[in-house]
């Protein structure tokens, strides 16, 4: 699709307003953190929970591939998306993008995305959609420093996904509102959940703290 056309038409819906896709500014005039970035996380986060559920209920093992990590990452999904925001400068619109390359992926290859794999395919995945969407972009050693991992194991790990979703980058206008707006209800039925919990007198929300460096190494 390209920077162009993500910076066009594509970009000028309600929806892609709503989920933080348009840039935003503060009261100062200085871009925050885009909305997208909960709510991508959010949305895989309760992916891995379900499939690790349902992994564990059953006898089905799961699909060791490159991406599998030896242990969970010690950062959670938020502050790993985070991180890769503070560190990447890029535009919201790449978060979808590698989002739509993910699903491509665990698609075409049929597997889970868990606590092993999340990382390093999320890590490939934006790294390929910058290169995809973006007009300048960083290295792959710098996105292997952001992302925690090598060099040499990012490079294995994009040609792996390159070669897995048949070098298929293009994303249409119509495929990218698509997922906006999947990712919109995610965001709508998230509300709906934290409202409840208010209504009901569960008391404050817990979050994380943000745990990234002010350098961008984190081994994961």
């Amino acid at each position: 699709m390209g920077a162009r056309a993500l910076n066009g038409k594509s970009l000028r819906s309600r929806t892609c307003s709503s989920i933080g896709v348009l840039e935003e500014l503060d009261s100062n005039g200085v871009p925050g953190p885009p909305r997208i970035l909960a709510i991508l996380s959010s949305a895989l986060e309760k992916c891995i929970q379900k499939n690790e559920k349902g992994l564990k209920a059953s006898s089905q093992k799961e699909v060791i591939t490159i991406f599998h990590g030896s242990r969970v990452p010690a950062l959670s999904i938020r502050q790993y998306i985070d991180r890769i925001f503070k560190y990447s400068n890029c535009s919201p619109s790449c978060f979808v993008v590698a989002y739509i390359y993910l699903e491509r992926f665990l698609h075409q290859m049929d597997i889970h995305l868990t606590s092993l794999n999340a990382h390093r395919l999320l890590i490939t995945s934006f790294m390929l959609a910058c290169k995809f969407v973006e007009d300048e972009c960083y290295n792959n050693a710098y996105y292997a420093k952001v992302g925690g991992i090598t060099t040499a194991e990012i490079n294995r790990l994009e040609m792996k996904l390159l070669a897995s979703i048949d070098f298929k980058l293009h994303v249409d206008e119509e495929t990218f509102n698509t997922y906006c707006s999947q990712l919109e209800e995610e965001a709508m039925e998230k509300c709906r959940i934290e409202r409840t919990f208010r209504i009901c007198g569960w008391g404050k929300s817990f979050t994380n703290k943000n745990g990234s460096n002010n350098t961008p190494t984190a081994a994961i």
